[in-house]
């Protein structure tokens, strides 16, 4: 109980730190809040290290997809990976549910390094032009996109089926899908105490080429990452 307190309040004095400290990157060029990002990436795996004596694996970098455009689709158990992957891929662009760009302070960062917010289970404008968005960021940058198919974070016992918006980001950029699966949820799990002496396995997958259909495509993202947590877990 003592280590997952020192581990909250550190953790979370450090983002807020980070997050006052690059203020001025809100008027700079982006890379500077980029660069942000990816410290807190760093400063996520460094208090996991020191206050839960957590093991950080990264398998399958040979997997990396690297020369060429592609998206990220990532399994979603915990906080982590929206922070560590950022250390692993050039700065990914993060689809996430429009909620959270409302959070003082914190929105203003995900805005300004140019995350795409949805509405879930709406109609809207916003969401028409979703993939407009999605098209314009791909073309103008090598940055990847990310997507969990998941739709929020899940307990690592749980396998809901995978949302319909990976495989229409699939049809639509037609470009390869870097599959990832992560079982950060047996240590850093979406509600109740973080575990100690764990490991966390980040395992990038061999890409998913842009031959399938939106269904054929699903099928086998989401057979390919549930097939990896079993391994991991």
């Amino acid at each position: 109980m003592i280590r997952n307190f020192l581990f909250s309040i550190f953790f979370f004095s450090g983002i807020i730190l980070i997050l006052i400290i690059f203020l001025p990157a809100l008027i700079l060029p982006q890379k500077f809040t980029l660069f942000g990002g990816k410290l807190m990436g760093y400063w996520a795996a460094i208090c996991l290290k020191i206050f839960l004596s957590t093991k950080i694996i990264v398998k399958g970098k040979e997997n990396l997809i690297k020369n060429e455009k592609f998206f990220i689709a990532s399994s979603h158990q915990s906080m982590f990976e929206t922070f560590f992957l950022q250390t692993i891929f050039n700065s990914p662009v993060f689809i996430l549910k429009k909620e959270l760009l409302m959070i003082p302070i914190f929105g203003w960062y995900l805005k300004k390094i140019g995350s795409i917010s949805i509405k879930r289970n709406k109609v809207s404008k916003e969401n028409i032009n979703f993939f407009e968005d999605i098209s314009k960021i791909i073309a103008n940058t090598n940055r990847p996109i990310i997507i969990f198919p998941q739709g929020t974070r899940v307990l690592p016992h749980e396998q809901p089926p995978f949302k319909k918006g990976a495989s229409r980001i699939y049809e639509e950029l037609k470009i390869k899908c870097q599959p990832v699966a992560i079982n950060s949820g047996y240590v850093w799990p979406k509600k109740g105490k973080k575990d100690i002496n764990k490991t966390i396995t980040i395992s990038i997958l061999e890409p998913i080429k842009p031959d399938y259909s939106k269904e054929e495509f699903l099928g086998i993202l989401e057979k390919t990452i549930y097939s990896e947590l079993k391994l991991l877990n």
